[in-house]
Parts: structure tokens; sequence; C-alpha cells
């Protein structure tokens, strides 16, 4: 195999695995602060990417006007379809209507916010004590909720969300690298979309790490009794951090809808994978879920290529779980596990 096609199955997997990392990071967030085992999650990606469809919808809404310069064949103004945005903004609301999926970013934050700390406090806080199978299964009820709304009001078949014109392209990463033309070209967005990962990842841990709140939730993680005991309301906080966790999952959902045209469906596809990401990382570890979903995502990508598939059929479909089976069997808590977690 050439050294091209390695760089361009790395990207292809790490594309994937920011998907995959975003999920788990959300999914350890709810599991470590608050221990709920959440099959909600999935459910929030899709309508993160939703809250780019309603917005590429919002700012593309128009109305027909008389034109000025067109004229029917009879000689009558012609009618036109003019959106609003470009009527009142001009060429500032044009390129507000081709950058909706960014833009979408300012709905959808408030949004998760919203919708997370509506179900931790109007469903899932009476589930804290239960067993992990009763949390479970209402959060998957909770899912299939979200999931049959949403096909209620935007349909079952997937929604073209693009991604801006000016980033719909492909980037020619090989001439950084001194390969000759053409050999490493990669979709500008999916890039875009690492980068965003990356930032997102990044201010979720510095949060945790140099903010006095976060500081809090960290020891509330480690011993929630105590930190209670010290008169800090650890319950709000871990709310919060429930919010917290629904915005990076709508946020991972919103940008990705230009590379997967959101459908109701979406979010359980990515839920499966995310909880098995979870698991190989260890349960409960931040570091472990971002790990393990990029090293599966990257072992996914090579496994797609048709060199492989041609020697092993489906290899591309049961990778994970072969890699799963095995991290397991030689770290049975993950790759970086705590003691404790998930054990009882």
């Amino acid at each position: 195999m050439e050294l091209g096609q390695i760089i361009l199955q790395i990207l292809n997997g790490l594309d994937k695995g920011s998907a995959y990392a975003l999920i788990a990071l959300g999914l350890t967030l709810i599991f470590g602060t608050l221990g709920v085992v959440n099959f909600a999650h999935g459910a929030l990606f899709m309508i993160g990417a939703f809250c780019a469809v309603v917005t590429n919808k919002l700012l593309s809404l128009e109305h027909i006007t008389l034109s000025a310069t067109e004229k029917t064949p009879w000689g009558t103004a012609k009618e036109i379809r003019v959106p609003y945005a470009e009527q009142w903004f001009g060429e500032f609301g044009h390129h507000l209507i081709d950058y909706a999926v960014p833009v979408s970013i300012l709905l959808t934050i408030p949004v998760m916010v919203l919708i997370g700390y509506a179900m931790e406090r109007g469903v899932i806080k009476h589930f804290y004590k239960r067993p992990h199978a009763d949390q479970i299964l209402v959060t998957f009820g909770l899912a299939i909720v979200l999931q049959e709304i949403v096909k209620a009001n935007f349909g079952a078949n997937p929604i073209q969300t693009p991604a801006p014109a000016a980033l719909s392209g492909s980037y020619d990463m090989g001439l950084l690298m001194g390969f000759p033309a053409d050999v490493v070209v990669y979709p500008i967005w999916r890039l875009i979309y690492f980068c965003f990962s990356a930032i997102i990842i990044s201010a979720v841990f510095a949060f945790l790490r140099y903010t006095t709140f976060g500081m809090v939730v960290r020891a509330g993680m480690a011993d929630r009794e105590t930190v209670g005991l010290l008169g800090v309301n650890i319950d709000r906080r871990f709310t919060i951090m429930f919010g917290v966790a629904a915005a990076v999952a709508g946020l991972a959902g919103a940008m990705y809808a230009p590379i997967n045209s959101p459908n109701y469906h979406m979010g359980m596809d990515f839920l499966v994978l995310s909880f098995v990401v979870v698991v190989v990382g260890g349960m409960g570890s931040l570091p472990g879920a971002v790990a393990a979903g990029f090293l599966l995502g990257v072992l996914e990508g090579f496994a797609s290529l048709n060199e492989i598939k041609a020697l092993i059929p489906g290899i591309d479909q049961i990778i994970i779980y072969l890699v799963a089976i095995v991290i397991l069997l030689t770290r049975p808590r993950g790759l970086l596990g705590k003691k404790g977690v998930m054990e009882e």
C-alpha cells in the first residue's frame, strides 16, 4: 500500500472517529457525573443535526414578488421567489443562507442545553437510584419518542444540508507533505469537522481542568458524598453537566449534517458504536472515550479498503467489535478505565 493511500485512510478514520469521540465524550460525562447509562444520547446527536436543517430552512424562507427586469412571454412582470434574508440584508443575507450550517451552532447550543436540562429534570433524575437496566429502558424509550417526533415533523427521508459553497470542494493536502499533485486530496468540510471536534474536545477538557466549576465537578465524580458534605450543591452542577453533554452531542450532529444528510434514524446508527467506544476506552474515563473514538475510527477506515475487504469480506462491518473483544479480553476495564466503575 502506498504512503499516500495510508494517509488518506488515516484522514477518513479521523473524520469518522471525530463523531465517535464527541458522542462518547458526552456519554462518559453523563455516566461519570450522574451514573446514568444514557441510551438517548444518539437522539441528541440527531436533534443537533436537525438544528442545522431548521436553521437552513429558516434562513431560506422566501416570498413571491414581481421581477423588475424579467418579463413573461405576455410582457407582464415575472413572479420570482426571493429569500427574506437576501431582501433584508442583501449580499450578507445571501452568505448567511450559504453558511447556514456554521450559523446553526448559535441555535444548537441553547436548544440542546434546554433539551438536556428538561430530560434530566423531567425524567432521568427519577432513575438515579434505580438499576442500570431501568435507566437503559427509560432512556431508550426517550430516544424512540424523540426519533418519532422528528420523523413526524420532517419525514423519513434524509434531508440534504449542504456545506458552504466555498468549503464544499477538496484540498490537495499532499502538496503540503511533499507528494505529487492529486495523491492526497481530501474534502475540505471533513477537515473542518475534524478541527472542530478537536476544539470542542479541548474546550471540554479545559473547562473541567481549569475552571472552579469544572474542578468541583471532577471532585464530585470522584467522591460525590464528600463534596456534598462540604455544602456544595453537586446535584445542580451535575444537571448543568448533563446540559453540556447534550450540547456536545448536538454540536457534533449539527456540523456532521453536510457529511451525512440528517434523517430520523441517524442517532441510533451511531449510538451502538459509541457505546462500544465508551466501553473500549474505559467506563467513566473521558480521555479513554476520546482516544478509543479516534482509534476505532482509524481502524474502521483501514478496514474499509477494497484490498482488505477482498481478503476478509465484511471486515469493515465488524472490525470495531473484534477490536473491542480483544481489548476487553486483555484489559477488562478498557484502555483507560478505573477500578470499581461498573464492577459492582
